[in-house]
């Protein structure tokens, strides 16, 4: 079993902005794999399946997901290491794509509230969202929606993120990485 989780808010205020894009992808894979909606109250997330596969979008806040991935992992006996957090990185350039197995949490609150519960042994897709000008600036920078220029490339990212975590379920981590890693927006281009 795998469990694909996308980070992001809850609420159509958040829908557009930098830190949902987690959330954009899970609904184009539960899209792509036509799971059925299994969503309960107890898992704190909207969760969908197909087959063996799970896809988890919390519904706790960004600073909570933890709680959701604990409940949906523990209900449904799903290995650590089969378990794949989508999430934006500002310490990406917009549209880059990188794969990883542990590591830190880079101050994302999502991630820490991940690892506090579960440990840091799953797999991150991180989506590149750009950086603010300023440290100061993070916060708001990642709630607000992207670019006018950033959304027009928007489709494509997600569809190709999409793609890659598909190879995921067939391939090494190494070969995704050196076959689905992106600079950059421009790989798509």
């Amino acid at each position: 079993m795998v469990l694909f989780v996308g980070l992001g808010n809850p609420g159509s205020q958040y829908e557009e902005t930098r830190h949902n894009i987690g959330f954009k992808v899970i609904d184009k894979l539960v899209n792509n794999f036509e799971a059925r909606d299994i969503s309960k109250t107890t898992f704190h997330g909207h969760l969908y399946r197909s087959n063996n596969l799970f896809f988890l979008k919390p519904t706790t806040y960004m600073n909570l997901s933890g709680k959701s991935v604990l409940i949906v992992k523990q209900f449904f006996k799903i290995e650590l290491d089969t378990t794949i957090v989508i999430h934006d990185d500002i310490d990406l350039p917009f549209g880059a794509l990188r794969f990883k197995k542990s590591g830190g949490h880079g101050g994302h609150n999502g991630l820490k509230s991940i690892d506090a519960v579960l440990g840091k042994e799953y797999i991150r897709v991180r989506i590149g969202v750009g950086k603010p000008e300023h440290s100061t600036q993070v916060a708001d920078y990642v709630l607000h929606d992207f670019s006018k220029e950033e959304s027009e490339d928007l489709d494509a990212l997600v569809n190709y993120v999409a793609k890659a975590c598909n190879a995921l379920l067939n391939e090494t981590l190494i070969y995704v990485k050196s076959n689905y890693s992106l600079k950059s927006i421009e790989g798509l281009k």
